[in-house]
Parts: structure tokens; sequence; C-alpha cells
């Protein structure tokens, strides 16, 4: 017999008559396989329940639980296991009948031992072949839920460039009247006025709520549009720590605790402050999301040679190490459907990568994740965007 039916095949043979099975286990058992004994349909059931089978043989007069009633139930509560019967030569009819109650085929005893390993192997491939008939159905379905998705995201996104930009508009107005409105009231003529005071702390509220509602539509409009690159000098704390207040209600809840080890001179790059901003609220919100109560984050950074090294560091359910190697790849996620796309990750390795950088995970299942993000100090650019 094959040896990758030997390794895989789980077999499970039910028979009364104890010296029969055993001869039948022994003879199995020189042609590769070890199948499991059971003497009657009660102990095959019990042991179904505590150990998976493929292939079941299993004679069908029996005390007790009779064959064909075991059949029935093995259909019943099992449905992917295969049974091959076993009758006498009298009872060839109890065959046709568990044919009928999904048997996979019988045999007539005695048996011929080739005959019934060749047709236990016909009953494993047959399951072996379902299973993948199966899985290239969920496949499918998968990928067509992500398809589906896909060209969600590209609908959202169009409406919600258009939705930004209508909104930016407005906002562009009340800004200008609400610095008309400051010179007016700053004005000499109206240091008499009892209610100033008020009134330009009326107008600080109307230009810092304008100022937050285009931070809105920048990050509305960045999950949609990449915007053409900006290089400047970024402080990676202080972009950490904007970044932490779109979370905060969240960091709040669950009572997470951030620990901060940033060195005060070598948090400080040449780059792009929109993209590496997209990639710390992706990582932060993941780490967020990983955590359980009362969890922690640290943020750390160094200085190597011309880079600088920043680690995001979480107590959480961390990776599996079968998945570390796919975190990256578009469309990959262990989330459900409802709760992620797998772009998020490809999208940080992109951005990072344009940005001549680099990002590693190291991860413990059950300790932590920590997401390595190597950025070069300066990054060349065309004259007007280095650095004076």
């Amino acid at each position: 017999m094959n040896k990758h039916y030997d390794n895989k095949l789980r077999l499970l043979i039910v028979d009364d008559e104890e010296g029969f099975r055993r001869t039948i286990a022994k003879r199995l058992a020189k042609r590769g396989l070890k199948p499991v004994q059971a003497s009657g349909g009660e102990e095959c059931l019990g042991i179904l329940k505590q150990n998976p089978m493929d292939v079941v043989v299993l004679d069908v007069k029996m005390p007790g639980i009779s064959g064909i009633d075991t059949l029935r139930l093995i259909k019943q509560e099992f449905e992917k296991i295969q049974v091959i019967l076993l009758t006498g030569n009298v009872a060839v009819s109890d065959g046709i009948e568990g044919i009928k109650s999904g048997a996979f085929d019988y045999l007539t005893k005695p048996v011929e031992i080739d005959h019934l390993v060749n047709k236990i192997k016909q009953a494993f491939e047959m399951t072996r072949l379902e299973e993948e008939k199966q899985k290239e159905f969920e496949y499918r379905a998968k990928l067509e839920k992500k398809m589906i998705d896909t060209e969600r995201l590209a609908s959202i996104g169009t409406m919600s460039t258009g939705i930004a930009h209508e909104i930016n508009n407005p906002l562009a107005i009340i800004n200008e009247s609400a610095g008309f409105m400051k010179q007016v009231v700053s004005s000499p003529e109206m240091s008499m006025f009892s209610q100033k005071d008020a009134l330009l702390m009326g107008i600080e509220k109307i230009e810092k709520s304008i100022k937050r509602a285009r931070k809105i539509t920048h990050q509305l409009l960045g999950h949609v549009k990449k915007p053409e690159s900006k290089f400047s000098e970024v402080n990676l704390k202080a972009l950490l720590y904007e970044t932490f207040g779109l979370l905060k209600r969240e960091i709040k809840n669950k009572q997470i605790n951030i620990n901060w080890e940033i060195d005060k001179k070598k948090n400080i790059v040449w780059s792009d402050p929109y993209q590496i901003q997209q990639v710390l609220m992706n990582l932060l919100s993941n780490a967020v999301h990983a955590l359980s109560e009362n969890g922690s984050i640290t943020l750390s950074t160094r200085e190597i040679y011309e880079d600088i090294i920043l680690e995001i560091k979480d107590t959480g359910i961390g990776i599996p190490k079968e998945n570390l190697g796919k975190i990256f790849d578009p469309f990959f996620t262990t989330k459900s459907f409802d709760e992620g796309t797998g772009l998020g990750l490809f999208v940080v390795h992109k951005i990072i990568s344009n940005l001549n950088g680099k990002i590693d995970v190291s991860s413990t299942v059950g300790e932590c994740t920590c997401f390595q993000l190597s950025l070069p100090k300066y990054t060349n650019q065309t004259d007007n965007d280095t650095p004076r």
C-alpha cells in the first residue's frame, strides 16, 4: 500500500468475533496499516467520538446494535467517514441495504485481504477528494468575498474622496470668516467691549474645531488616495503622540499602559510624515486590538549607523510561527471578513519599502509581538527636498 495512505489513513475495524478481528488487523498491519479495533457498535461509536477516523470496516451481524444501525448512526454523526460492510454469504441483502444507507461498499466473508486493502484505499481516496473539493469550494468562496470587499473598498474610496473635498470647501470659508471675526474683535475699536474675551475664546474654539475637522478629512483621504510625497523633518515621538490621540478611547477602555523609551535625540528622520503616520496608525491599531485589559505597548528608538530603529512591542496574543512569513502578503488575515481585509500590513510594508526603510517582525504566541522599523535618517530626494 502507498506510504501516502499509510501515514494518513485512520482505520477502525468493528467485529464481535475477536479471532477474526485480530487476524484481519494483523494481516492489515503487515501491509502498513495500523487499525484500531472495536468489538461492537456501541464501542465503535464511543471511539469515533474520541478519535476521528477516515474508514470503518464494519461487520453487519453483531449483538446489541446491528451493523446496519451502527452504519446509520455513523452517517448521522460523522457524515464524512466512509464505511465498508462485511457480510456473510447468506446476507448479501444486508450489504445492499447498507449501500442504500450510505455505505461505501460491502464485501462478503471470508474476505480476501488484498481486495479489502484496495477497498479501504478507494474509500480513503474518496474521502480525500471530497475534502479537497470542500477546500476548493471554501477557497473560491473566500476569493469571491475578497473581490467583493476590494470592489467595495474602491467604491468607498471614491465616495470618501468626494465627501472629504466637499467638507474641505466650507471649512475653508469658515476658517476665513473666523479669521476675519478675530481681526475685528481684536481691533482697538472693540477694546471697551465687555464680551471681547468671551468672543475671542469662542473664535479659538472654532479654529481648533476646523483644524480637527481638517485632520479627519486628511485621514479620510489618506486611506483612499496617496498624495504626492512631501519630505520634511519628522519627530517620531511627536507623531506617535498624535497617532495615539486617535486611539485614546480604546486605550482608555482597555486600560493599556504605554511605555516610552524614546531617545530625545535619536528619533528624528527626514521623510514623509503623512506616510509614516499611516504606518504608525496601522501598527498601533493592531497592537491595541491584540491586547486584553491592562496590557502594555512599549515604544523605543535607537540609532544604528545612518538609520533610526523604532520598535513597537505589545504584550498581546502573538502571531503563530507559521503566519509570520505571510502577514505582509496582500489579503492575508486571520480575522473574519467583517473585521479585516488583509491589506493593512501589505500597505505598511509597501510604504516602508518606498521610503527606503525596512520592517521586521518577531512574535511569541501568548506573550508578545514586536515590529521593528528601520528608517534612514536622510532619504535621497531631489535638491528641493533635501534638508538644509
